[in-house]
């Protein structure tokens, strides 16, 4: 069976969470984080994966101005901290003008899933949180342009499942910055970033194409994804219409999932349904 490395990687990302956080049983856990005048503490007990009392202070130039007990729309007050998708779980960062934020990053355990980063944001003397559910690929915080702000980069939970299973499904680019309160999809911004990741999706492809591997749609799905925002759907089609009739857009879970021409269609609609058509 073909190997991909970036798959690998992106399947293995639970492996090494469980070697980050072996369950052992923990009465307390502090995490601190530091910038500028904000303090931030994150608290916790329990065992890996299910976290108790997860609790987060900040204080400003050395007085308490937020406790809250941490909870998720995913796996409310039981999410463990996570570590490896960005370094530490906890973190002080400017995400805008009107930061420092603190950002929290947190687990939810299972085979597949999730990884949720909550962003707690300035508002007059306390703190307001968001979160957004980066599903299994979670993100790293990273400045992509020197002068911007750092943003949040991911990849497209959402074709994971949809063409075929886990492990042969591909994640398009996805970047996401915390803007007025909200996290807001700007990959578009990046068309370097998304040239980069729509070669590596095509080398994918090609190397299952030349050894006749029989599960290249969900590899194929996220090259168009990467090119559609590029601008290039008509050059998509063209493409997955000569490679369907190729044979080489094939679904190991056909006929569930389909091959050929039946799979060009349902990737034209899934990729509008998404919002990669806009």
């Amino acid at each position: 069976m073909l190997k991909l490395s970036r798959l690998a990687r992106r399947a293995s990302a639970l492996a090494l969470a469980l070697v980050c956080f072996s369950p052992v049983a923990a009465s307390a856990a502090t995490i601190t984080a530091h910038g500028g005048e904000l303090h931030a503490t994150f608290s916790y007990g329990g065992s890996f994966p299910i976290a108790t009392h997860p609790l987060l202070s900040i204080s400003r130039s050395g007085r308490l101005v937020f406790r809250r007990v941490v909870t998720s729309s995913i796996c409310e007050n039981r999410c463990w901290p996570s570590i490896f998708v960005g370094g530490s779980s906890l973190r002080v960062v400017s995400l805008n003008a009107a930061g420092p934020d603190v950002v929290v990053s947190l687990y939810s355990g299972g085979a597949h899933c999730c990884f949720v980063d909550e962003v707690y944001a300035p508002a007059g003397s306390s703190y307001v949180k968001s979160q957004y559910d980066f599903g299994d690929p979670g993100a790293r915080i990273t400045v992509l342009r020197h002068g911007e702000f750092p943003v949040f980069l991911s990849a497209d939970d959402s074709f994971a499942y949809a063409f075929t299973d886990y492990a042969a499904s591909g994640l398009p680019l996805k970047v996401l910055a915390f803007r007025h309160g909200h996290f807001v999809n700007v990959t578009r911004q990046y068309p370097t970033q998304i040239a980069h990741d729509a070669s590596q999706w095509w080398s994918a492809f090609a190397a299952q194409k030349s050894s006749h591997y029989s599960d290249s749609v969900g590899v194929f799905a996220a090259w168009a994804a990467d090119e559609y925002l590029l601008g290039h759907a008509s050059h998509v089609k063209a493409v997955a219409l000569a490679q369907a009739r190729a044979g080489h857009l094939n679904s190991a879970l056909s006929p569930i999932n389909p091959s050929g021409l039946r799979y060009v269609s349902q990737l034209e609609r899934f990729l509008s349904r998404e919002g990669y058509g806009r």
